[in-house]
């Protein structure tokens, strides 16, 4: 049905555009918040990935694919706007506990996913990217490759490099609580 769809959109078909993309645009718009970390930068690339998939969709080759095109196009236009956003926000939150609980409660999840919320923020939208479509969409690297319109060894590397940056940038988090943590003491 995708692939008809596609094709009819190819041929310049408004309501089939409509539809690829009403399948779609929840998944778009989720990888580019996880991508941009900010909900209005993200509707804007989303946007702009759309109007270039409509300018361009005659150019689309392969119709079975259409997901990876359009997954390509956000990602691009995701990139777009990281370059143009060049402030960032530091969001440093407290946790004042006298003793860590002694089995994973669901208030040590909430500090887990806090603590890697902040260090994946401050890797680069190459790193966050890469990231975004191997762990959080589970592509196969090759696939993620193909989507960043990069080699794969490149895609491996990038991977590679991506999950020693946010190793450091825990690390380095972690080294900031204990520092806190001996002021205060």
């Amino acid at each position: 049905m995708q692939h008809d769809l596609a094709e009819r959109a190819r041929g310049g078909d408004h309501d089939a555009f409509s539809a690829l993309v009403d399948g779609s645009i929840g998944r778009l718009y989720a990888l580019a918040c996880l991508i941009l970390r900010d909900r209005d930068r993200a509707n804007d690339a989303v946007q702009e990935a759309l109007v270039a998939a409509w300018r361009d969709i005659r150019g689309l080759r392969d119709p079975e694919r259409v997901d990876a095109w359009f997954r390509r196009l956000v990602v691009r236009a995701c990139y777009r706007q990281a370059r143009t956003e060049r402030r960032r926000r530091v969001v440093t939150l407290r946790v004042i506990d006298d003793e860590p609980p002694q089995s994973p409660g669901p208030e040590l999840t909430v500090l887990d996913r806090d603590r890697l919320e902040r260090g994946f923020g401050r890797l680069s939208p190459d790193h966050r990217a890469i990231l975004v479509l191997t762990h959080y969409l589970g592509l196969p690297l090759h696939e993620a490759a193909e989507t960043l319109d990069i080699p794969a060894g490149t895609a491996k590397s990038r991977q590679s490099r991506a999950l020693a940056a946010m190793r450091a940038a825990l690390e380095a988090d972690d080294r900031t609580e204990l520092t806190g943590e001996e002021r205060t003491a």
